[in-house]
């Protein structure tokens, strides 16, 4: 059975997504931003969970995505908080790789 088939969702190849680029892709009504730190692929849910704004585009320092909004800070790599005004984590999600493609799921 193919990954798309398990609820998989491709976000494209790594030739797509160089290191210290993003790509948001959508599992549904759940746009999820993809993110290539150095090689090492980490998803979390597009929105800041301060007041539901994009966090793709925000600034990456180190493994923290930083909101354009309002300077919340949230680890790539757990969801974690690591700056106010959010208190709240993002949700993370899998990432894997299957005949040169990479795929994400919302597996909450």
């Amino acid at each position: 059975m193919s990954l798309e088939n398990q609820g998989w969702v491709r976000v494209g190849t790594r030739s797509e997504l160089l290191p210290g680029e993003f790509k948001v892709v959508f599992d549904g009504d759940t746009p999820i931003a993809v993110y290539n730190l150095d090689g090492d692929l980490y998803a979390i849910e597009d929105v800041c969970t301060h007041d539901g704004g994009d966090l793709a585009g925000g600034e990456v320092f180190g493994f923290e995505v930083e909101c354009p909004r309002h300077g919340a800070r949230f680890d790539l790599r757990s969801g974690a908080v690591t700056r106010p005004p959010a208190v709240e984590p993002v949700s993370c999600f899998p990432v894997r790789e299957e005949a040169g493609a990479i795929w994400t799921r919302d597996d909450r």
